[in-house]
């Protein structure tokens, strides 16, 4: 991806001028004023390919390809996005190809800054915040935003391509546009017909009505429909390329050991043991870490274990210093970021029920480990990388190297899992440092070890929850304290860093964190509630994990609500029903869920539990069967889950999510962690994460209530009420509460 284009009309406007003036509040008013609102495209065209916009190109051999700005790591982006256009075109479905869009304002996600920027923006006007995020041109994929943030942007491009081939058909029969029509790759006027690829080149550059008239009518429409995924042909096959599969002439391999923590520093390491390795070019060492460079990359990982790389480690960051940084946090001072209601008065004179709740942090453990290839021609870098964020990768790349942005081209790569690790850059900065040292192309690949010990996991997080119950079973009063990092302004100092208006933005930042408490703030209807963020410093770097901080705040509220139930003498299920109000939509999902699993009321000895949660414009219940084997081990052995995601583009993408998140979600539920000693993960490999193997996965079942609201996020919606479904389960299993993420017998 080369720098953005300039836009039609750029006034004089530079990161230096975009703070001046009365103060950086003021500064970013003024910059809003004069910034650009109108970009040029800046697609490439084939030969015989003809750009109609910034999102679709058609070939006059009838070809359409789609320009996609978000990365696909598995959620079937690179499928549903281009459905819409392909629909609203009136395409044939084979006909349809994928490219992934240039850096360029036109493909920016603020909604997707928004969400995963949350505590560096709080107090940015939206307006400012959107605007900003447009300009720099950043280009995201998080927050379950691909469907909200575009749909309308391609079926607009959609609407503009179909109505220019109606426009060229027309003209060659004689006919007014409007009386034809397109299907199937035609333009069609009754009986003749003419493919899109024989129009191809008339009907590019011509003018188009505002408003743009949306294609009508039911039949041969594609939206809606379960159309087979474009990656899955060469997923199946293996001819999709990732990042470790580039191949460049005169390539050589990387192995990294890097500091375990952002204070460490690397010291020495014993480089002569890697000269007895056959293979082995050159021993690379750096400030932070330390590369072993070779003809592959299995003599390159066996020399950087050879030569033992020491660092110098200040502080000691253990499980026992995480925990009790989270301790002292919440015996500390907090920030009420929700409230409704006086909770002091409810609770007075009351009996208030108590329960702490803990979640340790969450490993990404994606299939691919991080990797990337750079190669350096005349000054310019180009790397190959797994990136949710090119422009972000961009600016790293350039920082590190010395560079202008424009030098440096980033191709996105297809993505293992990820789950939100691809927002960090580390592989691609130093893949490129190597190749300028070492001038020659250069592929980094770290090993399962190294992906685990430099992971930023999603934040650990302590809650302290107290409810009072009436006296006719009624929630009267919750207040929820939550102890976590400040996560949300952790991301925007790290992966912002350039960003002259991220940083002002932060200065005037409260005291809050809207990422690290997302999903705190009960969707029941609750008379009084409050919530109180307290920040802790835990000296572990954190980071976003698929459904951010939803996974621990859904946990804490979910399994408290179920304790309630259980003072209230309340079946849990009608419990959260009649506190929802006149949320129909999630209530139907509770019932539904409830009579798909065969409900007994989670009773004693059922061994059921159900849960539920909105978030990202989409509503979920989840209903499991859990049992304890004779060797303490947790065993699941039913997931059932009701969605209501609004209108589906695709309805088997958004199955295959649903799935994807509950068996993550069970992953971590159960498992995915690590304890740390010294600055240390202890555990570094797969097979001690205790994953899920195929034979652990249960009996799942995914309902997806028919609604035509509008699209909500599906990727990330089916994880964060896994855990407390199993841990309710385990509850009414055994008798006792399990109160901490991963759920393990014999730990409250």
């Amino acid at each position: 991806m080369a720098s953005a284009p300039p836009p039609e009309s750029k006034p004089l406007l530079t990161r230096r001028n975009l703070l001046i003036g009365g103060g950086a509040g003021v500064g970013l008013v003024v910059a809003w004023a004069v910034w650009p609102r109108h970009y040029a495209a800046n697609l490439t065209a084939a030969k015989g390919e003809h750009i109609f916009n910034a999102w679709i190109k058609i070939g006059e051999d009838g070809h359409i390809t789609v320009a996609v700005p978000q990365a696909e790591h598995g959620q079937g982006v690179w499928t549903t996005l281009p459905q819409i256009v392909a629909d609203e075109v009136g395409a044939d479905w084979r006909t349809i190809a994928v490219e992934p869009a240039p850096l360029n304002p036109l493909y920016a996600n603020p909604m997707a800054a928004s969400e995963l920027f949350e505590g560096a923006f709080d107090r940015l006007p939206q307006s400012l915040r959107d605007g900003h995020v447009t300009s720099s041109a950043l280009m995201l994929t998080a927050g379950s935003t691909s469907i909200r943030q575009f749909e309308g942007d391609l079926r607009q491009a959609g609407a503009a391509a179909r109505v220019l081939l109606q426009k060229a058909a027309a003209r060659r029969w004689g006919v007014d546009w409007q009386a034809c029509g397109t299907a199937s790759g035609f333009v069609v006027h009754g009986k003749d017909k003419l493919r899109f690829g024989e129009l191809a080149a008339d009907a590019a550059g011509g003018g188009v009505p505002d408003p743009l008239p949306f294609r009508g009518g039911d039949a041969g429409r594609l939206a809606g429909q379960s159309l087979p995924r474009l990656d899955s042909p060469a997923k199946v096959d293996g001819s999709v390329n990732f990042a470790s599969d580039v191949r460049l002439s005169g390539m050589a391999f990387a192995a990294i050991r890097a500091a375990p923590t952002p204070e460490a520093v690397f010291v020495d390491c014993d480089t002569a043991a890697a000269e007895k390795i056959r293979g082995v070019l050159a021993i690379v060492k750096k400030d932070r870490w330390v590369a072993a460079i070779a003809t592959d990359w299995w003599a390159a990982n066996r020399a950087i274990e050879a030569i033992h790389p020491r660092f110098r480690i200040s502080g000691t960051v253990s499980t026992a210093t995480i925990h009790r940084a989270l301790d002292d946090a919440l015996k500390g001072p907090g920030v009420r970021v929700a409230s409704v209601g006086d909770i002091g008065a409810a609770f007075k004179g009351a009996r208030v029920v108590t329960a702490t709740y803990r979640a340790d942090p969450a490993l990404h453990a994606a299939v691919e480990t991080r990797a990337a290839t750079a190669a350096w021609t005349d000054g310019v870098v180009e790397v190959w990388a797994p990136t949710l964020a090119p422009g972000l990768a961009r600016a790293a790349v350039a920082a590190a190297t010395g560079v202008a942005d424009s030098a440096v081209v980033i191709h996105p790569m297809p993505i293992g899992g990820g789950f939100g690790i691809n927002l960090e850059h580390d592989a691609a900065v130093q893949a490129a440092v190597l190749a300028r040292d070492l001038k020659r192309p250069i592929q980094v690949m770290w090993s399962r070890a190294e992906d685990i010990q430099q992971d930023r996991p999603r934040a650990p997080a302590i809650a302290r929850m107290a409810g009072r119950v009436d006296s006719q079973g009624r929630i009267t009063g919750l207040l929820t304290k939550i102890a976590a990092p400040a996560t949300g302004r952790e991301l925007a100092r790290r992966l912002l860093a350039r960003d002259r208006t991220a940083s002002a933005a932060l200065t005037m930042a409260g005291g809050g964190d809207g990422y690290a408490m997302a999903g705190s703030a009960p969707f029941y209807q609750i008379p009084s509630y409050a919530v109180d963020f307290h920040e802790a410093a835990i000296d572990l770097p954190t980071g976003h994990w698929r459904s951010g901080a939803h996974s621990y705040t859904c946990f804490f509220t979910e399994c408290f609500i179920d304790e309630l139930a259980h003072v209230a003498g309340t079946e849990a299920m009608s419990f959260r029903i009649g506190m929802l109000g006149g949320d129909a939509r999630l209530a139907r999902c509770l019932t539904t869920a409830a009579a798909l699993g065969g409900w007994e009321g989670g009773i004693v000895g059922s061994g059921q539990g159900i849960a539920c949660h909105s978030f990202r414009g989409s509503h979920i219940a989840v209903f499991a069967e859990a049992h304890i084997d004779e060797d303490q081990s947790i065993g699941v052995d039913r997931i059932v889950a009701a969605v209501d995601c609004g209108r589906t583009i695709n309805p088997d993408v958004v199955k295959q999510n649903i799935e994807g998140g509950l068996v993550f979600g069970m992953a971590a539920a159960l498992s995915g962690s690590t304890r740390y000693k010294g600055g240390w993960a202890e555990t570094l490999g797969l097979g001690g994460l205790d994953l899920p193997r195929l034979v652990d996965v249960p009996d799942i079942t995914v309902e997806l209530i028919p609604s035509e609201a509008d699209p909500g996020g599906v990727s990330e919606l089916a994880v964060p009420p896994v855990a407390p479904a199993i841990a309710n389960a385990l509850q009414s299993a055994t008798g006792f509460r399990i109160r901490s993420l991963p759920l393990k017998v014999g730990e409250a």
